[in-house]
């Protein structure tokens, strides 16, 4: 049907351009009419033009912002860490290329955020869209998944190093917690976890280079560098190992907890 539909739109371009040339051979050359384009404000009479207008704001806002979103309040920058962390252990240096390295975190990100934002979709922005809910309501209703997903990864001694520094005072309760301190606290919890798990994962593959070397200087064999004959044994224990099944498997587990 979709071919369908194109061939007969450009069988009415063709012949709605090629009727007026045809006129036109028979008349006196004039000035070609081409179609115009304006965009333009008009007054708001019905409360679902508002409402309309509020969304597409709402939507151009989030767009701008979905970056910063996907990798400050979701499980991407663990993952893209730790995947850089394994390929440098590795000693693979631009395998896997980056693109399939963010490509993987995002995925990964869809995959362990997907129960959050279902729930996003059916408390907050689906009441809003049916106009059952204000915008205030769905944002307060749309933060509280987050808040909880963070608040599980986040050390309490982060909360309270930028609840110190905004000069805030110690809150009774979680729920007294502004987003504005959850947030920075989220991010460098999350990179201290990235951090241990990548150490985690580079003893090995050090220790495979230290023994190399030594193997390589007790043969006299100085010239030679370790790195070139200990990577295909760490590639070889990587795979033997199913090492990113194991490595998955981990990722995905450690933000279950």
């Amino acid at each position: 049907m979709k071919v369908i539909t194109l061939i007969v739109i450009g069988m009415v371009l063709v012949f709605g351009w090629t009727a007026p040339v045809a006129a036109q051979q028979s008349n006196p050359p004039g000035p070609v009419a081409l179609p115009q384009i304006s965009i333009g404000l008009g007054p708001v009479t019905t409360n679902a033009q508002i409402t309309t207008g509020v969304q597409i704001m709402l939507l151009i806002t989030v767009l701008a912002l979905v970056p910063s979103l996907l990798i400050m309040l979701t499980s991407f920058t663990r993952i893209a860490v730790v995947l850089s962390f394994v390929r440098q252990a590795l000693g693979t240096h631009t395998i896997p290329t980056n693109q399939i390295v963010l490509g993987l975190s995002v995925f990964l990100t869809v995959f362990i955020m997907f129960p959050v934002w279902t729930q996003i979709h059916q408390e907050a922005i689906k009441p809003f869209m049916t106009q059952e809910i204000g915008y205030e309501e769905a944002i307060s209703k749309a933060l509280q998944p987050l808040r909880s997903f963070m608040l599980k990864q986040t050390r309490e001694k982060d909360l309270g190093l930028f609840l110190k520094i905004g000069q805030r005072a110690k809150p009774q309760t979680i729920v007294e917690v502004p987003t504005w301190v959850i947030i920075p606290a989220f991010v460098i919890s999350e990179l201290k976890t990235a951090f241990l798990i990548g150490f985690l994962i580079w003893m090995p593959f050090l220790i495979i280079d230290m023994v190399i070397a030594s193997v390589l200087m007790s043969m006299g064999m100085m010239m030679l560098p370790p790195i070139m004959i200990s990577l295909p044994f760490k590639l070889l224990i990587f795979v033997l190992a199913d090492g990113w099944y194991l490595l998955i498997g981990s990722l995905v587990n450690s933000f279950a907890t």
